[in-house]
């Protein structure tokens, strides 16, 4: 099927957008507008400031943690808000964010070299590791340790080119999940550790050829689609994955258009309403600090992530 390049937006869809929060605005700017790096992050400045951010900032405790927890307690723990402050695009100078990821890296690393927060486990636990890389690597920690981070997920890779947390436990074809949390570690590392570009997008690139042949939501023995919760957007993810969380890797790593995407972008497209805007469709059960949309309301982040990846994959040429 023949993707048609139609207008998914309008002046009032990014209008509404930008009646949201900051850590919107600035994606809007930045991702929908093309607006000048100054202006974008004078927007982006007040995250830290007022919304979103700014009530997570708030219930940090004096130990530099959330919660009282570094990852067990989804999704208010220190590992859930600090990979949700990044998505919400506070800065990576952040002072708030440096304390918290010392915590993250002193008390998971372990012998292996990877991340270990259970005391079930003999081994570090590879989505785990992805996670903390993401987060390490975008608030610019400056560490050695990471070097070990990417060096165990290297040794995980499975043959398919992919991860699985459960490839301890003998299993040998790879995880959606685990695969996304690994492949956003990683894009993290390439943009901060430039020099090691080249080494770590191969990496990736094998991941995105796991995803590509299962065409981001298919079994690759049935051909059926894989999970159904799969297929319909929320945020936050947490550690779970989805089409439009996957589409929007891609189009943040400037990953090349290919056929085999196509069936998803249809999906995405599918999925927005005649008023030009995607819902929230579901959400993950686990205790949150608050609600940032409704479940069955639209959602100005699966509308800026919905409209970025056909801007990408469908060179839209929207008056916005």
């Amino acid at each position: 099927m023949k993707l048609n390049k139609t207008e998914f937006t309008d002046k009032r869809t990014i209008d509404w957008l930008m009646k949201g929060d900051a850590s919107i605005r600035w994606q809007v700017m930045k991702d929908l507008l093309g607006k000048p790096n100054r202006l974008i992050e004078k927007e982006r400045e007040k995250i830290s400031k007022q919304g979103w951010g700014a009530k997570l900032l708030k219930r940090q405790d004096e130990e530099g943690t959330w919660a009282g927890s570094l990852y067990s307690r989804k999704w208010i723990s220190t590992t859930y808000t600090m990979l949700l402050l990044r998505r919400l695009g506070l800065s990576p100078s952040s002072p708030e964010a440096k304390k918290p990821c010392s915590i993250l890296l002193d008390k998971g690393f372990y012998a292996d070299g990877g991340i270990n927060y259970f005391r079930s486990l003999n081994h570090s636990e590879t989505c785990v590791t992805g996670m903390i890389l993401s987060i390490l690597s975008y608030f610019h920690y400056d560490d050695q340790r990471l070097e070990s981070l990417v060096k165990f997920l290297l040794e995980q890779q499975i043959a398919d080119g992919g991860w699985n947390c459960r490839s301890f436990k003998g299993d040998t074809h790879s995880s959606f999940h685990t695969t996304m949390s690994v492949l956003e570690g990683l894009r993290e590392y390439e943009k901060f550790k430039k020099g090691r570009g080249l080494e770590v997008r191969k990496i990736q690139l094998a991941a995105v050829e796991f995803l590509l042949n299962h065409k981001l939501f298919r079994s690759h023995r049935t051909g059926r689609i894989f999970d159904s919760k799969m297929t319909r957007f929320s945020f936050p993810t947490g550690w779970r994955y989805d089409v439009l969380r996957g589409l929007d890797y891609f189009q943040e790593a400037d990953i090349p258009f290919d056929n085999r995407m196509e069936e998803a972008i249809e999906l995405v497209v599918r999925r927005k309403t005649k008023d030009g805007k995607w819902l929230v469709q579901n959400r993950h059960p686990g205790k949150t600090y608050f609600e940032m949309e409704q479940v069955g309301k639209p959602s100005r982040w699966n509308t800026l992530r919905a409209l970025r990846v056909l801007k990408r994959y469908l060179k839209l040429n929207n008056q916005i």
